[in-house]
């Protein structure tokens, strides 16, 4: 037997198709570096306390709700953290404590580097298409090279090897490496990306927001654009979707000065259904009208396209409330629920908004607010804890059964958190060398728990 084949795991029944949400497993080392520069959030908690058990423990809750309301829900575990790795790969040596104390002497930033559980974001994780798209009716994923920021440059050898691990069935998936790490290919991930059709099961369009390219006059000022339109380009040549199903639209470079450094942050889709403020995009009346009308000569059917303006929320309300990032779902009943952090009912302009929506004629019936504070702090709201993967019934049935959320793992996974994660990390505490033992002990624990490899060897 396999070392990770517990010889436990049940397979679920399946549905046809079906959409999943892996959501991020925020790990152990969860802390307020404010390493991501542009992210309002994360520089504005940066070096106050964290809460990893908090974080986590909320964010099992979110997916259990997603769980309970009829969708596919999955997790993708957390990365094995701290990275020494990384400290030995630029210079530094000696014990764990030798590697903490250097590292931190020299730049501490170099050492929350290496502890930083960004990885719960997987929006980031890379960005996926359906088989339905592809040409060789195959699902594809493209892990994000994450390439605008050290701290997340670091991640996509592991995270390539977790979503190898789930995806393995060549017969079904394709996993691609990450794009070449350099500023002509940044890419962000299934954050740029969303996918709009008729219903999962069909043919859609995959629309790729960038912020910058190499011919481009139009860029942002203050802070800098992550996706480029060429890393979009060459996702979508690696996943062999046809030219008429990709749209290719720049994202408006004031909001990103105004702190929307991903594209989830002020747009949200599904299936046939677009939200979005009136600045999220660059020529943006032209390009949605025309997003409009190549869907209904594609499917014969009206893409809702809800703006809001900027008299109903400002960029910075959206920022803040991260209203946009809310997750936009299709229920099994066929209508939608929009999932929100609950900075969009503390916030009079976003409340106001998710109102509008329950008023109007749309597909949207249901809205939920869920206390992520913890992900928010860091800028992350509940879009962007999940990568939405559609599957088909035989590809259901292939990927790794482990990360599947059931009732059953569900509370494995309170207890795991409960038994391993500290109520509290302050800065200082990276320098914990207690800290890297609780950590490694933690995830030797949940890969018997998924019955998968997680610790980098």
């Amino acid at each position: 037997m396999d070392k990770y084949d517990s010889g436990q795991t049940t397979k679920l029944p399946t549905m046809s198709v079906r959409e999943f949400n892996f959501d991020g497993l925020i790990g152990p080392t969860h802390n307020y570096a404010g390493l991501s520069f542009g992210n309002v959030a994360s520089a504005a908690h940066q070096h106050q306390p964290s809460s990893p058990r908090t974080a986590a423990l909320q964010g099992l809750k979110k997916m259990k709700f997603m769980a309970e309301l009829g969708l596919g829900q999955a997790i993708l575990p957390p990365l094995d953290r701290p990275n020494f790795r990384f400290l030995r790969e630029i210079g530094f040596s000696g014990t764990d404590k030798e590697l903490i104390d250097k590292a931190y002497s020299k730049d501490p930033t170099l050492l929350a580097a290496c502890y930083s559980a960004s990885s719960m974001w997987t929006a980031n994780a890379g960005t996926v298409s359906p088989s339905m798209d592809c040409g060789d009716d195959r699902l594809h994923i493209t892990p994000a090279n994450l390439s605008s920021t050290l701290h997340r440059s670091i991640e996509h050898p592991s995270t390539g090897h977790n979503l190898r691990s789930i995806f393995s069935d060549e017969k079904h998936f394709a996993v691609h490496p990450a794009l070449p790490s350099q500023p002509g290919l940044s890419d962000e991930g299934a954050a740029n990306h969303t996918r709009l059709c008729v219903n999962h099961a069909d043919h859609g369009i995959e629309l790729f927001v960038y912020g910058t390219g190499r011919e481009s006059k139009i860029a942002p000022k203050k802070f800098p654009a992550r996706q480029t339109l060429l890393a979009s380009q060459s996702v979508a040549r690696h996943h062999q979707l046809s030219n008429d199903s990709s749209v290719f639209i720049q994202q408006n470079p004031d909001a990103i000065d105004a702190g929307v450094f991903h594209n989830d942050v002020i747009a949200v889709g599904n299936e046939n259904v677009l939200l979005c403020h009136e600045l999220a995009f660059v020529q943006q009346d032209s390009q949605l009208s025309a997003l409009k009308e190549l869907f209904a000569r594609k499917f014969d059917k009206e893409l809702w396209v809800i703006e809001f303006s900027k008299q109903e929320i400002e960029i910075a309300d959206a920022v803040s409330s991260y209203l946009f990032n809310s997750q936009l779902v299709t229920k099994p009943d066929g209508k939608m629920a929009l999932i929100c952090p609950t900075n969009c009912r503390e916030n009079k302009s976003a409340y106001q908004c998710t109102q509008r929506l329950l008023k109007e004629e749309n597909p949207i019936d249901q809205i939920e607010f869920f206390d992520l504070n913890q992900s928010m702090n860091n800028g992350g709201g509940p879009a962007c804890l999940r990568l939405r993967v559609v599957l088909d019934e035989a590809q259901q049935a292939a990927i790794h059964q482990g990360v599947v959320l059931t009732d059953d793992l569900y509370e494995k996974l309170v207890d795991w958190v409960k038994a391993n994660y500290r109520e509290q990390i302050a800065p200082d505490d990276l320098r914990d060398p207690k800290l890297v033992d609780e950590s490694r002990r933690a995830l030797e624990m949940l890969e018997k728990l998924l019955a998968m490899p997680l610790l980098d060897e």
